[in-house]
């Protein structure tokens, strides 16, 4: 290939959870990878508390862009792309950022679209699949961020669809998952919050196949091959061996994930919440199965250098204007014009009608099936209430979350009496003669305290004002900022 003759070029991508540099041989469509380094930053962390990118955050980052420029500079890069993403774009503080990196560098810093996000990184994670001829007529791409996910379909090589979420691992976990390990109550929340959330998604084609890309999926496949023995050769994780990831993360602390398996203790706090995603996102697109790619943006800037020049931005940006007009009817609107506390609110109001749907059945008659139901409802409201506690008016909440978990504690004990009664009358089945009186003894002591249950349940429910309980639920977000 006369490699020696190809440029160095170098990428620095600024983002959420990490900057990361490679370091390449470039041709139009390939890449000779000379260094590939990330540093754990996590600017999206200052981000999502205060809205800016804080002094100590900024000072770590010039730190880091400096040894990187300088590494890439030792390796005989011709040209440095400094690229910020997600975080950057969110923080109140950004022109100011990028300003003293400017000063510090004396390079421009491009601060890219989550449209042409999302086109780069399709550009980087597929090259390889292309090049050798292994890329499928039809896939789809998930670039898992810290503070944004970007999932992209193409067709022949060409991109059909996009998106970018404004939910990553870093912002998931910030705002689920406190606990380390996550709690089960923690990871249930977060579960239910990423259900609900895609399946709003409208995606006009499922791909048959979805490469993932980004630190945290790379992660996870290295705590897979190094916890469960994967192969190396294997580059991908099914549902189960994510199922797996999760499991173990949800045992262990973050600090013996990272003596064990060889994680940056940074990383290995922000693994649940990118284990997380991932699941959600095969479930919803129906897929078992994830391939994994060790590249994405930074390798997509590489090649779109190579490809357009010192016009690669506007190319980039151009193509993801086109995308976005092509899709216009079908952009996710939830994703792009939703905030966080506005989302809240809808998703608690929904959950709220749920349940008292169920209750007005369950005033007329008090079936297993109802009650059921009805628990199912208070438990998911609950879990949403404990997902936004830290961002909702405290009075009102108590109010409302004092009343729900009153609601869901009546209804556990009638389904837990159900379940008990039937596993009691299995059992009568097949009893001998000598323990049935004992059985049927237990079973009328059971059908007992049920009644009494049911009759509690009954009065709360009577006695529970579903105006007022709204009325409490609005005031929750009376300070709400759209």
């Amino acid at each position: 290939m006369g490699s020696e003759s190809r440029p160095v070029r170098a990428a620095i991508d600024i983002g959420s959870n990490t900057i990361h540099l490679v370091v390449a041989r470039c041709w139009p469509d390939h890449l000779d990878i000379l260094a590939d380094e990330l540093d754990l930053t996590r600017l999206g962390e200052s981000v999502n508390a205060s809205g800016v990118i804080s002094e100590e955050k900024t000072q770590q980052a010039l730190l880091v862009i400096a040894h990187y420029m300088a590494l890439a500079e030792r390796l005989g890069a011709e040209t440095i792309l400094l690229i910020a993403t997600e975080a950057i774009r969110r923080a109140s503080n950004r022109d100011s950022f990028l300003q003293r990196i400017e000063q510090h560098t004396g390079l421009p810093v491009a601060l890219i679209s989550g449209e042409a996000e999302a086109v780069l990184t399709f550009y980087g994670a597929t090259y390889e699949l292309y090049r050798a001829g292994h890329a499928p007529l039809d896939l789809g791409v998930v670039d898992l961020g810290g503070g944004s996910t970007e999932l992209v379909t193409a067709h022949d090589g060409q991109i059909t669809w996009r998106i970018s979420l404004p939910i990553g691992s870093g912002w998931l976990l910030d705002r689920y998952l406190p606990s380390d390990p996550p709690t089960y109550q923690e990871r249930a929340s977060a579960r239910a919050f990423l259900q609900d959330y895609l399946r709003n998604l409208t995606i006009p084609l499922y791909p048959p196949v979805l490469v993932a890309t980004g630190g945290s999926a790379n992660s996870l496949w290295l705590l897979a091959e190094r916890a469960f023995g994967l192969a190396a050769s294997q580059r991908s994780l099914s549902a189960d061996e994510l199922a797996h990831c999760e499991g173990l993360l949800a045992a262990l602390p973050a600090s013996e994930i990272a003596e064990r398996y060889g994680q940056p203790y940074k990383r290995a706090r922000i693994l649940p919440a990118g284990a997380l995603i991932l699941r959600a996102l095969l479930a919803r697109l129906g897929l078992d199965q994830l391939l994994i790619s060790p590249h994405g943006i930074r390798e997509g800037a590489l090649l779109a250098y190579e490809r357009f020049g010192s016009t690669w931005l506007s190319e980039i940006e151009r193509q993801g204007a086109i995308n976005d007009r092509s899709q216009e009817q079908q952009t996710d609107k939830l994703a792009r014009q939703e905030t966080f506390l506005a989302y809240g609110r809808r998703l608690l109001t929904e959950r709220l009608e749920k349940m008292l749907s169920w209750r007005r059945l369950l005033l007329k008659e008090a079936d297993e099936e109802a009650i059921h139901k009805m628990r199912v409802a208070s438990r998911r409201l609950r879990a949403a209430l404990d997902a936004y506690r830290g961002y909702l008016d405290p009075s009102a909440f108590k109010k409302v979350y004092r009343r729900v978990k009153k609601t869901a504690a009546l209804l556990g004990a009638v389904r837990d009496s159900d379940v008990m009664l039937l596993s009691l009358r299995t059992l009568l089945t097949e009893a001998s003669a000598d323990e049935r009186p004992a059985l049927l003894w237990l079973l009328a002591v059971l059908e007992e305290q049920r009644d009494l249950q049911v009759s509690a349940l009954e009065e709360h429910l009577r006695e529970l004002d579903s105006e007022a309980l709204r009325s409490q639920l609005a005031a929750c977000f009376a300070g709400e900022e759209c």
